[in-house]
């Protein structure tokens, strides 16, 4: 996996978090962060693919309506095989 390098401004508060963690379990406070933006990306991604799909959705239908639908196409004559 290739790599990149982001210089991201975090609160005082939030680094010593990180730096904690990162030397309780040996990890590197690179990893951490790189984790947690994917993890954020990957649920704004999602949501943003639900939102749409949500937009594109049909419009809702009254149950007596899908049922006159589905008489209607019951009703209609089909093609002949």
């Amino acid at each position: 996996m290739s790599t990149g390098t982001s210089v991201i401004r975090i609160s005082a508060g939030l680094d010593k978090r990180l730096a904690f963690l990162a030397a309780q379990t040996g990890r590197s406070k690179s990893y951490y962060a790189c984790k947690a933006i994917e993890a954020y990306l990957d649920a704004r991604e999602a949501l943003h693919l639900d939102v749409a799909a949500l937009e594109n959705a049909p419009k809702r239908q009254s149950l007596e309506s899908m049922r006159k639908q589905l008489a209607s196409r019951s009703a209609a004559p089909r093609p002949e095989k």
